[in-house]
């Protein structure tokens, strides 16, 4: 049913999807459809857990460049891909205009988050950052650039981009701004 569902969000977006359709896709009584999400934002919410359980888990390369490089690429095959960069940008729609949506985002970021800051705990450890990094912040700032161009600029989402956010993240990094003694500012 969750595969429907996103079937379903790609083609005709949060603002029209409908659980008789999801039910028609998944070829499941609306009726079982209706009784376990109720509305289109429970059914993305579940979706999005889905997707964050599906989600690759982050590498270790040995290296911080090497690891945020990995994470910005995967951010950016996700992103160009036809159906999943479509599904996110639907989800992200979903967010601005419904509650549910919008926590259920924060809780798929939040996860796939979780899952990157320990290649950056690793750098601190290995003396390849300051100690005190903010390592949920930098691995922010790997994705953030790549989103901008999904969502703001339109600029192509490339593999030169995907390194370009991993390299700044990373100079940034270890020039400290992502420490305590910076954050104020």
């Amino acid at each position: 049913m969750l595969r429907a569902a996103g079937d379903a969000l790609v083609e005709h977006g949060f603002d029209r999807l409908d659980l008789a359709d999801v039910a028609r896709r998944a070829e499941v009584g609306k009726t079982t459809v209706y009784r376990r999400w109720g509305t289109a934002a429970a059914l993305v919410a579940d979706l999005l857990t889905d997707m964050a359980e599906q989600s690759l888990p982050r590498a270790d390369t040995g290296s911080l460049i090497g690891d945020l490089r990995a994470n910005a690429r995967l951010v950016q095959r996700t992103l160009v891909d036809s159906r999943q960069g479509a599904l996110f940008r639907a989800v992200i729609v979903a967010a601005t205009c419904d509650p549910r949506a919008a926590e259920a985002l924060h809780r798929f970021y939040a996860v796939r988050i979780a899952e990157w800051v320990p290649c950056v705990e690793q750098a601190v450890r290995r003396g390849e950052l300051p100690s005190g990094t903010d390592a949920a912040e930098v691995v922010r700032a790997v994705s953030a650039p790549l989103y901008y161009r999904l969502l703001v600029s339109g600029d192509p989402i490339d593999r030169a981009a995907a390194d370009r956010a991993a390299e700044a993240a990373a100079v940034a990094a270890r020039a400290g701004v992502y420490t305590p003694t910076n954050s104020s500012n």
